[in-house]
């Protein structure tokens, strides 16, 4: 399944995801904020880099994301930076996510956090499975060469 173009505002990636995961799928999930998050989600003060989408109680919900507490909703209790965020998906997607999840040991994880074209907010996740440290140094390897043909490419002709 291609990852959907997103055309609205990025408001937060996870970079370290895809050297730290092999991500086989990505799927979009809405996600459930208060008034306060989505104000302080549009001035982009969010983080999802150590943030995770775990099953509680048979709902998916996105555990240590940071957003930052709005400052004109402090008078009116604002909200807590780090609470555990519903996701919003269709019951057969959370079944197939479950299901992987529980028995091929991948792990759910956020890549980015952004505005869709309507203004909703919504988290791309990625099903991953983890990279043993040799998987590291061999993507480390070739993104280097990559990296040193482009230059070799530019500079000779």
């Amino acid at each position: 399944m291609a990852p959907k173009r997103e055309s609205g505002k990025l408001v937060a990636e996870n970079r370290r995801a895809r050297y730290n995961y092999e991500i086989e799928d990505t799927i979009e999930a809405g996600i459930v904020l208060t008034g306060s998050e989505v104000k302080s989600l549009r001035t982009g003060k969010a983080n999802i880099a150590e943030s995770y989408a775990s099953n509680e109680g048979g709902e998916l919900y996105l555990i240590n994301s940071h957003i930052e507490e709005y400052p004109g909703a402090a008078r009116l209790g604002g909200h807590e930076p780090t609470r555990h965020r519903k996701l919003l998906l269709h019951k057969k997607e959370m079944a197939r996510l479950l299901d992987a999840i529980r028995r091929q040991g991948m792990a759910l994880v956020p890549l980015r956090l952004y505005f869709n074209a309507r203004g909703i907010a919504k988290l791309l996740l990625g099903l991953g499975r983890g990279k043993k440290v040799y998987d590291k140094r061999e993507t480390e390897k070739r993104r280097d060469w990559q990296r040193q043909k482009g230059r070799l490419l530019r500079d000779k002709g």
